[in-house]
């Protein structure tokens, strides 16, 4: 569901959009996209800021859509749907997990789930996977540049005191190690691009949210997964993004030794569309694609007991 958080106190802020629902393990999608109809003067880069997504997510969901003069009365897709695999899921009741390839940052909070799109570090300067602590918690941070960036742009001054110019926008959450931080940004349409030095930027309403609600000491984990696959009941989803990195170099296998591996934890086999998880794999659009469903053992079908 689409939740609107007036963001009074304890967080304060201007209106938006926060999505959030509630968590359960025997559940793999959540959220349903929306459809707008473009109007005159649109761009998909105030549209992105508009509806709180991500601006590569809703480039990708509506591809050969101009971003910068789509035409008036397009329909196009809000992409909020996601899927939580069995990777996502961590024995910490609470903790934030950032999928980079995706652009996304989760944040489980006991039985309740958020999702917030980020903007992450240029190419070159990804952030290492691993895990990190918020050690810190800062409203009206003040941006010292690291030695990197100054190197890159002399002309910036060395404090960078809060205000509009300042690129860590109002709040900040900085992480134990590597100069990282989770913040806001004074460039909402970053939001959803890489553009960082490392550091992951949020819409101004979803870095309040995360500044009042993500405890200090909170985990915050940052895997690398451009290829989602999750089950919900019989059905398998898939949910696929562009692999910058290139660590994925046969999709196709990929998705069959990750099917192998869960069917085989619930004793079933699985059958695919193998049409529809071609096209998602070609695609990697970020939508949600049901690609098959779990079977009875069968010699018919693809079984995780020949993968092995």
């Amino acid at each position: 569901m689409l939740v609107f958080y007036p963001l009074g106190a304890p967080c304060q802020g201007s209106d938006g959009v926060i999505l959030s629902a509630n968590f359960s393990t025997d559940r793999a999608v959540y959220f349903q996209n929306k459809e707008y109809v473009i109007k005159e003067k649109d761009t998909l880069v105030d549209l992105a800021v508009a509806f709180k997504v991500g601006y590569q997510h809703l480039v990708s969901a509506n591809p050969g859509i101009d971003p910068w003069v789509p035409p008036p009365g397009q329909k196009i897709l809000i992409p909020y749907q996601v899927i939580i695999p069995q990777d996502f899921l961590l024995p910490e009741r609470t903790y934030i997990l950032i999928n980079l390839p995706e652009m996304r940052l989760y944040f489980f909070d006991a039985e309740k789930l958020y999702v917030f799109p980020v903007g992450i570090a240029d190419e070159g300067k990804i952030s290492p996977e691993g895990t990190y602590t918020i050690v810190r918690k800062k409203e009206k941070p003040t941006w010292y540049p690291p030695p990197s960036i100054l190197a890159e742009d002399p002309s910036l001054p060395k404090v960078v005191p809060p205000g509009p110019d300042n690129p860590l926008g109002d709040y900040a959450l900085y992480l134990d190690r590597g100069n990282y931080l989770i913040h806001g940004t004074n460039k909402e349409e970053s939001v959803g691009r890489r553009t960082t030095h490392g550091c992951f930027r949020l819409y101004k309403e979803h870095i309040a949210f995360l500044y009042h609600n993500v405890p200090l000491k909170t985990k915050v984990f940052i895997v690398y997964q451009p290829i989602k696959v999750a089950i919900e009941g019989k059905k398998i989803f898939l949910q696929v993004f562009p692999d910058f990195e290139k660590r994925v170099p046969n999709p196709f296998y990929y998705v069959l030794r990750k099917l192998s591996a869960l069917a085989e934890l619930r004793g079933e086999d699985f059958r695919l569309n193998l049409l529809k998880l071609e096209e998602a794999l070609e695609r990697a659009d970020g939508l949600v694609y049901e690609v098959g469903r779990l079977t009875k053992p069968s010699s018919q079908t693809f079984s995780s007991r020949e993968k092995r």
